[in-house]
């Protein structure tokens, strides 16, 4: 036996053990409910000894709550209802399948499928599907919604592996959240939380920082995450899942006349439906413009969900119109509510998980934890060691990850402390951001604090009804930890050419 094949066996029994150990954990349902008392137990324990750190950048305290004290439990009775119908995929989840499901349900996406399949290189879907979930963090969340499910029925039809396809989508669109091709909401958010951050050390400096301070980096990223995902899903994921033995499979037969009839009427429809919206967007003083002819922040990018639901419905029903699939109202009100009626166990799986997040997040244990992790990098002093600080914070970074799951969040917590650190050690925050990003975008897929991955669980569960939380981490790990290294490995080559991370931005920071 080779080394490369013994590597890659002990590799495989590990992540059998994984999977064996998180299989054993309860149904996601129970477990988030779990999770939610345990939560409550934990936070009641903690705040008798009095723990407390310093918010970074603002000027109080954070300490643990009780949630078995009095306003405590006032805030779990009271707040039961808002963390579920609050709980951020719930909504985004909804909405999006109601176009979906009629895109579904009158056959369009099964038709737009086997057409795509048919004509495409099949050594070339692979990295296809990896390459439009990386591309979907333009349209913020909606790619956790549309990609992962295509992606299964994709490989279904291909007589792969649903759950290999629903894997490489889910490591795009997850993973790779911080790489793509054009600007996102992202860069903006964060972005803007470094600048300020910077100002605490230099304001003249901060003035010189813009939004797209990592652009030519994310750029590069995206061709190294597609080569990196492709290989794993087809090297070391698909193998290990083995022949797919479920239920459910994909018709790949070729078109007949009235399917391709009705896909170019569906093609059309898209088509006049996209210039409709565009003419919102577009013009000077469009309605979904920001205040300033902004896109990146404006309410366009606020309004994705429904914008992406329209342009699934419209076609959908052209398509069910044009085939016979829909002939009146009633069959469009059966298939949305055959659609809704399929999300139940997702509905309920919301509830239990919306409050265990809610819970975490009212304890403060998650911030506590951050603020404590980045005291310990910051008490490692390692200030002549460039490149072991950034490997100690990205480690930090995504360990933390496992806890918050807003980035945004989380880096409105870190900035203040690692931006002024890393600058007074040399390092431009624009380098900083982009290590956060790595770390932040690597380890999302294997967190079940990640608000969609109970979703991705409802999905996945098509295929196979025993799939748990153990199956879903053991599937992902391997990108995870083939991510989190190929793309810090491309920052160091970054940094040792000397290449700016974006428009004016540099490396290394002189004061």
């Amino acid at each position: 036996m080779s080394k490369e094949k013994k590597r890659r066996s002990l590799f495989q029994r590990f992540l059998d053990f994984i999977e064996r150990v998180g299989n054993k954990l309860p149904h996601p349902i129970t477990l988030f409910a779990i999770l939610a008392v345990l939560v409550v137990a934990v936070s009641a324990i903690v705040s008798l000894f009095d723990v407390a750190v310093q918010h970074p950048g603002k000027d109080e305290t954070v300490e643990v709550n009780s949630l078995l004290s009095s306003d405590g439990i006032q805030y779990l009775f009271e707040s039961m209802v808002s963390n579920f119908i609050e709980f951020a995929p719930l909504g985004v989840v909804l909405a999006t399948m109601l176009g979906i499901g009629i895109a579904e349900r009158t056959g369009l996406i099964s038709a737009a499928l086997r057409g795509f399949v048919l004509s495409v290189p099949k050594v070339l879907i692979t990295a296809g599907l990896v390459f439009a979930g990386i591309m979907s963090s333009v349209a913020s969340d909606a790619g956790y919604v549309v990609l992962p499910p295509l992606g299964a029925v994709i490989f279904a039809g291909l007589g792969r592996h649903p759950l290999a396809g629903l894997a490489a989508a889910f490591a795009g669109v997850s993973a790779g959240f911080s790489a793509n091709l054009f600007l996102s909401a992202t860069d903006a958010m964060l972005g803007e939380l470094t600048i300020d951050a910077a100002a605490m050390i230099s304001p003249e400096y901060a003035d010189t920082i813009n939004i797209a301070m990592n652009y030519y980096f994310i750029i590069a990223s995206v061709f190294l995450l597609t080569i990196v995902g492709a290989w794993i899903t087809e090297k070391v994921v698909e193998p290990r899942l083995g022949e797919y033995k479920g239920d459910y499979r994909e018709d790949l037969n070729g078109l007949d006349s009235t399917e391709k009839k009705g896909l170019i009427w569906a093609a059309v429809s898209l088509v006049v439906s996209s210039i409709l919206i565009s003419l919102l967007i577009v013009p000077t003083n469009a309605p979904l413009r920001g205040d300033e002819g902004e896109i990146i922040q404006s309410p366009f990018m606020s309004s994705l969900v429904p914008v992406i639901m329209i342009l699934f419905f419209v076609p959908g029903y052209v398509y069910g119109k044009v085939t016979k699939n829909i002939k009146n109202d009633k069959d469009v009100a059966k298939q949305l509510t055959d659609t809704m009626a399929s999300m139940g166990m997702f509905i309920v799986l919301a509830f239990t998980a919306g409050q265990f997040v809610a819970y975490f997040a009212e304890s403060n244990m998650g911030m506590v934890l951050g603020v404590l992790g980045a005291n310990f990098l910051e008490f490692l002093n390692l200030d002549n060691m460039p490149f072991l600080l950034l490997i100690l914070f990205i480690l930090v970074s995504g360990f933390i990850n496992l806890f918050i799951g807003s980035a945004s969040a989380k880096w409105a917590m870190l900035a203040p402390i690692f931006v002024p650190m890393m600058m007074q050690l040399g390092l431009a925050p624009e380098l900083t951001q982009m290590a956060y990003r790595i770390a932040d975008s690597s380890t999302n897929i294997i967190t079940p604090l990640m608000t969609y991955f109970a979703i991705i669980i409802a999905f996945a569960q098509k295929y196979d009804k025993n799939m748990g939380i153990g199956t879903l981490i053991s599937v992902m790990l391997p990108y995870s930890i083939a991510f989190l290294v190929f793309w810090t490995l491309l920052l160091f080559a970054w940094m040792l050419l000397g290449i700016d991370l974006g428009p004016g931005s540099s490396l290394f920071y002189n004061s």
